[in-house]
Parts: C-alpha cells; structure tokens; sequence
C-alpha cells in the first residue's frame, strides 16, 4: 500500500500545471499527465492542477491541440509509405486552419512494418490529406513534420498535387527514389491551382537542408532503414530529384533550413511556397499555453528520453522558454535522462528528474512507465513543497 501521507503546512491555493510529451512505446502525453497528477495528489492532495497534453509539431500534434481545444477532426481515406490504404484524419481549427500531421500518412512504425524499402516508399498519403483539406476549403494548412518513414524529398506530396516526373521519352516517373534517376524533367503546370490562394506552413524545429552531410539522408536516414552503403547513393538521387524540381518551380528551397525535415518533404512545401513556423510554438499557442501558466507554482514536464537534442525545438524546451518568461519553475521528469539534457537549465529548467529508481531493464521502465512517473511526481513535488515551507519559514 502507497503511503499517502501529504505535505503538512502547505497552502491550498497552489496550482501546477502538469504539461508532458508522450513517453514513445509507454504513455500518450495525456496518460503521461494523469500519471504525473497520481503523484502529485499523493503529496499534495489539496494542490489545483491543469493537466495538458503537449507536442513538438511531430507524432502526437493532433491529439494535443484536440484534447486541449475540442476541435474536430476531419477524417480521409489514404496510401501509406507501405503502399496500403488507411483512413487517416486531419484536425481542423476554430479559425479554419487544417492541421496536418505527416505520421498519420506516413508514418515510421508503420512504414518499417510493412517491408517496403526506403527506395520505395513516398509521402503521396499526405499530398492527399492536403487536397483533402483543399476539398473542404481550408485557407490555412499546417504541415506537422515529424515521425515520418519516407526519404523522398516530398515527392510523393508533388505528384499528389499535381506535379508530373517525366523520363526522356516522356513517360511518367514513379514518385519514389529508386526510380529518381530516370527523372529529365519536372512537370508542374498541372499543380492543383487552389494552392495559389491558401496559406501552407510546414511546422518544423529541425534546420537541416535537405543534401549533405547535414541533410535528411545522412541524419536522419538510418532510423528509417537507410544502409550505411546507401546513404550516399540516395543523398544522390535526392539531389538529381532536387534540382530538376528547383527548375520547374523556379524556386532554390534544398539549402533552407528544414528542408530535410520529414525525409526532406520540407524541401517539396517549400517549393510549394510554404512559410516555416517552430512545431512547439505552433502548438503552445493553438492550446493558449501562456493562459494556462497564469497563476501556476509550478510546472511539470517531460518525455520518454531527454537528451542534449531536447534543448534544440522539442516540446519539454518550448515548455521551459514560456515558463521562464512568466517566472514559473520547471521540472522535467523523463524515463531518461541523458548527459547533455543540462543544457536546458539555461532555457528555464529547473531540475531534471529520471522516473527510473535505479538500473532496470528498458521492459521494466516501459511496462512500469505509469507507476514509476506517478511516483518521480510525487518526490519532486514533495521536494518542492519543503523547499518553500522552510523559505516561508526564513521570512
């Protein structure tokens, strides 16, 4: 049996705001909050507590935003990176923006276990969710760039859109990357014309190009199935790609920052004429975050692993900048704690919590994930709670 037993002495005025990401593989954001609450009503059963599910702009940015606004879903029928159909949905905001996340399409889980290769696999599933949303006369899109499986540079999006990949007889070119080398030129003049009058923005915090030794090949190519022996040759055929879509646009977008987000579909938005907005700004404002602040103590966050890259546009930094500016401390609980995560004491954290007690197994952390967070909650918060009896007490 869990004792219970709260802090004594502490005032019943006290509000925390509990804004996690998800833990990948364990909690959702929002299990991730009601397991932090767990702990902290434990220790202080009279606190007020805001729970918000929080996201970077990647996997999990729909279900955020939804949970926090209300706003509705809009559902549309899909191909997958593996070349199946799924419904997949796009949210759609108060102000009529359509919010859509790539991984609902093309996601990387699914897309590994389908067996198609890197080589074969494009972004075509999220061309669709924006005509779809062009369909229902959305004059706002958001590209939420994270969490894909594709390599393609966008070029399953273009085609969805409209654009032609022709070889020298003038055949079609399928969009994926094993066939980019047969591409002489680009047809664009078929490009769905709506796209003319809407506003696209890709929600993206990574700066990488989309070429070279920084680009999405060689960074992020690995995790997606990309063989040490074929990372140069794809870089290569996303070049040969690249090029003849900058002349058909018109338009330089493969040194950009960003550019090689999502396996370089932030080069095809761009060439698109989309505009470049941080994911975790984005998400923070649409869930009115500054407003939740208001009045808070303290704030909680965290993630599956925090790591030295969290400081670099991931949601626990996002959470640590708005808080700092309102003068609210910040703890950040994560499975992991990594060297490197203190960085982010700079950007507004306070301290850094591991939920793990001590060396376990990755299946033990995982299976135990609500426990073991409920519980981290509730010693960071019973921490705290001392710490500001004993300063009142110096008063």
């Amino acid at each position: 049996m869990t004792d219970v037993t709260p802090i004594s002495g502490v005032r019943r005025n006290l509000h925390i705001l509990l804004a996690p990401d998800s833990f990948k593989g364990s909690l959702s954001a929002a299990e991730a909050a009601m397991a932090m609450a767990e702990g902290v009503r434990r220790a202080c059963p009279s606190a007020q507590l805001s729970l918000l599910s929080i996201a970077d702009g990647g996997e999990g940015t729909l279900d955020a935003i939804a949970a926090a606004t209300g706003a509705a879903f809009a559902p549309a029928d899909v191909i997958t990176a593996g070349g199946s159909r799924k419904r997949a949905r796009f949210l759609v905001l108060s102000d009529g923006t359509a919010v859509i996340e790539c991984a609902e399409a093309v996601g990387l889980p699914e897309a590994m276990r389908s067996g198609r290769d890197i080589w074969h696999r494009n972004t075509f599933g999220v061309g669709e969710l924006i005509r779809r949303a062009l369909d229902l006369g959305h004059w706002r899109i958001a590209v939420a760039l994270g969490g894909s499986g594709t390599n393609d540079a966008g070029a399953g999006l273009l085609a969805a859109l409209g654009v032609r990949f022709v070889d020298d007889a003038g055949l079609d070119v399928e969009p994926v990357p094993a066939a980019f080398h047969r591409i002489a030129r680009v047809d664009a003049t078929q490009l769905d014309p709506r796209l003319q009058a809407v506003k696209l923005i890709a929600l993206c915090d990574v700066e990488n190009p989309l070429l070279g030794p920084n680009g999405a090949t060689h960074v992020f190519g690995p995790q997606k199935g990309v063989g040490p022996d074929d990372v140069p040759r794809l870089d290569m055929a996303l070049g040969h790609m690249a090029a003849r879509c900058e002349a058909a646009f018109g338009r330089s977008a493969s040194r950009l920052p960003g550019a090689g987000a999502a396996g370089g579909l932030g080069f095809a938005l761009y060439l698109l004429g989309a505009s470049r907005i941080s994911g975790i700004e984005f998400v923070l404002d649409a869930i009115r975050f500054d407003e939740h602040l208001q009045g808070a103590s303290l704030v909680l966050t965290g993630e599956g692993r925090t790591e030295e890259q969290t400081a670099y546009g991931k949601a626990v930094a996002g959470v640590a900048r708005r808080a700092k500016a309102h003068g609210v401390p910040v703890f950040c609980i994560s499975g992991a704690v990594d060297p490197g995560a203190e960085r982010l004491y700079a950007l507004g954290v306070s301290a850094l919590f591991s939920s793990a007690p001590g060396p376990i197994s990755l299946d033990e952390a995982m299976g135990n994930a609500k426990q073991l967070l409920a519980a981290a909650a509730e010693n960071a918060v019973r921490a705290w709670l001392v710490g500001r009896t004993q300063a009142r007490g110096r008063d």
